[in-house]
C-alpha cells in the first residue's frame, strides 16, 4: 500500500468553477480541476503521491492518515 492510500481524496462538482475539483483534506487543499470527475479524481492521486513523496525526502512528518477513520461518516448527510 501507498502513503497516499491512506488519506481520503475527495472530487467534486463546484458550480463556481463549472468543474470538477480535487482536493485531500489534511494533505492539501483544492488543487486540481476539470470537466471529467475521473480525471481529475486520477490527477489528484498523482498530486497527494508526489506530495507525499517530497515530504518523506524532505524529512517532513506525514500528516495522520485520514482513510479508515470515518471521515465520509462525518461529511455525509
Amino acid at each position: 500500500m501507498t502513503n497516499a492510500a491512506k488519506y481520503v481524496k475527495i472530487v467534486e462538482w463546484s458550480d463556481e468553477d463549472e468543474a470538477f475539483v480535487g482536493q485531500c483534506p489534511g494533505v492539501i487543499g483544492p488543487c486540481c480541476h476539470g470537466d471529467d470527475e475521473v480525471a481529475v479524481y486520477q490527477a489528484l492521486c498523482g498530486i497527494v503521491e508526489e506530495w507525499l513523496e517530497l515530504a518523506v525526502e524532505e524529512g517532513r512528518p506525514l500528516p495522520p492518515p485520514t482513510a479508515g477513520t470515518g471521515v465520509a461518516d462525518r461529511i455525509a448527510p
